[in-house]
This record gives structure tokens, C-alpha cells and sequence, in this order.
């Protein structure tokens, strides 16, 4: 990495080199692309900003990752925990409009780690879905690339790299859509019920996290606007969530008859969540 130098007599100023990174999330795009980019750039550096709040599928998949990119992954973690800003928040738990947990656990260490160095920053955003925006850095001194999106990689061809590489899909992706921490405000209800199936000592932590404020009336503070983990965590909740959730699977998969690209997106994306919302650093 180049230094800058002050300009004085007889001295020349020494331009900063630009970085190359790509943030990983554990999920299968952003590995993905690291896969793709593999030999392509040189000096990339690969980051994975962990809040302490993953799952251990996340941890192993990154580990596995690591090996097959034969090149090591910076971990970035927060000087402070998601325990930490809950209770500088109040007990108010994130949700799409704040994402406090993004800015503060993610976000922050990320840019901390870029400093004021250029930065290409290269993201995993697929071709068939190059309306999506999310939520990434807009710090001047970053630019931030989309190779999907210029090679027309899709949604099959990020399942091919992922399986020509030997790392497959991350386990969790047999019960949960998208990577990022397990109380995940942008779950859909079937993914609680896949977390309290595996993961139940998780969920009743994240359970643990709601409560009812008495010094606002009663304000439930909890992950779903219109229920608690409490409730969803009933057997006939879990039956009737389950339920609907394969009547919605049969009545979308119908409606893409004849068309394997649309149903490839709905797959990931059936949670009913506008793309455009989800904070790319944590679900690519």
C-alpha cells in the first residue's frame, strides 16, 4: 500500500493504491462471485464483518470458502456487541426502516477497515436481478462494481460455480432464504419456524430479545410487526405457517409455468420482501 506524503521541497507526492475487496456474506452470491473472481484480480481482498450474532453454518461455510479461494478472509468484527447498541437503542430492536444492526455491526467496521484508501468494492448482484439496490456504503472514496451484472451471470450460473468449486450451498439454505444473523428482522415467518426446529436454543434467544415496555404504554418491542416469537412458536401457529407457506410455493410455481427464470428468482426472493430493501453486505 502506497503512502501519502505531505508535498515539500524536493518531495513528490506518492498516490494511494487502489484496493480491491469484496465483502462476503456467507451466502451464496457474494461466494459466488468470489469463486468467479478467482485469479481475475489481483490483490483482492476477501472481508467477512461478523456480528457475533451468525450462524454456525455461516462460520463453517466461510472456513470452507476460505479453503478453496486458497487465500485467507479478513474477519472484521464490532469493538462493540449487538448487546451493546440494543441497550443504546433502548431495547428497540432493529427492523428495515433503522437497521441500526447493519450500520453499527457491518457497516462501520467495513468502512473502518477501508479508512480514506480508493476501493473498488465488488458486489454480488446477479443479472436477473439488476433492478436490486439494497443497502451497501456510499462513501465517496468506494466504487462499487457489479460483474454479475456485466458478464450476465444468473441464478443457475451461481449454483454452477458454487458446485464446480466443491462448496455447494451453505446448509442453511435448507430452511432459510438468505444469509445474515439468525433473528434476521427480514425472515419470513416459515424461516422462525426453520430456526426453532434447528436452532431452538437461537430462537429462544432471540425470544428473549422482545419485550413489552410499560414506559411506552405497553410497546411490544419484537422481530414481527404483527406477532412475537411467543406466539409463532405455538404448534398450531407453526401448522398453519407451514401450511400456507406450501399453498403459496404451489400457486407461485404454477403461475411461472414455462418460465424457469422467473421461478428460479421467486425461489429466493418468495419471502414477499422487495429486493431492493435487503442489505446487500449481509444477504449476498
Amino acid at each position: 500500500m502506497g503512502e501519502v506524503r505531505e508535498m515539500g521541497m524536493n518531495q513528490t507526492t506518492k498516490t494511494k493504491e487502489t484496493r480491491h475487496i469484496l465483502a462476503l456474506s456467507g451466502g451464496k452470491d457474494s461466494s459466488a462471485l468470489a469463486v468467479y473472481l478467482l485469479g481475475k484480480i489481483p490483490d483482492l481482498e476477501y472481508v467477512f464483518c461478523d456480528t457475533g450474532e451468525e450462524l454456525e453454518e455461516t462460520y463453517e461455510y466461510i472456513n470452507k470458502l476460505q479453503n478453496v479461494l486458497c487465500k485467507a478472509v479478513t474477519w472484521l468484527k464490532s469493538e462493540k456487541d449487538f448487546k451493546y447498541y440494543l441497550d443504546l437503542y433502548n431495547g428497540v430492536l432493529p427492523d428495515a426502516n433503522t437497521r441500526w444492526c447493519t450500520r453499527m455491526l457491518k457497516l462501520r467496521p467495513y468502512e473502518d477497515f477501508i479508512g480514506n484508501d480508493p476501493v473498488i468494492s465488488y458486489v454480488g448482484i446477479r443479472a436477473d436481478e439488476s433492478h436490486r439496490k439494497g443497502y451497501i456504503s456510499t462513501k465517496p472514496n468506494i466504487k462499487t462494481v457489479f460483474p454479475f451484472i456485466e458478464s450476465n451471470v444468473r441464478h443457475d450460473d451461481v449454483l454452477r460455480l458454487l458446485d464446480e468449486a466443491g462448496l455447494g450451498l451453505p446448509e442453511y439454505y435448507k430452511w432459510r432464504s438468505r444469509s445474515g444473523c439468525y433473528f434476521c428482522f427480514f425472515q419470513q415467518k416459515r424461516e422462525w419456524v426453520g430456526l426453532l426446529e434447528n436452532h431452538p436454543d437461537l430462537f429462544k434467544k432471540s425470544m428473549n430479545y422482545e419485550k413489552t415496555d410499560p414506559r411506552e404504554g405497553g410497546t411490544r418491542f419484537t422481530w414481527n410487526d404483527d406477532e412475537s416469537l411467543t406466539e409463532l412458536a405455538q404448534s398450531e401457529r407453526i401448522a398453519q405457517i407451514k401450511n400456507e407457506y406450501e399453498k403459496r410455493k404451489i400457486r407461485m410455481s404454477n403461475a411461472f409455468i414455462g418460465n424457469q427464470k422467473l421461478r428460479d428468482i421467486w425461489i429466493e426472493e418468495e419471502s414477499g420482501l422487495t429486493c431492493e430493501r435487503a442489505c446487500n453486505i449481509c444477504h449476498l
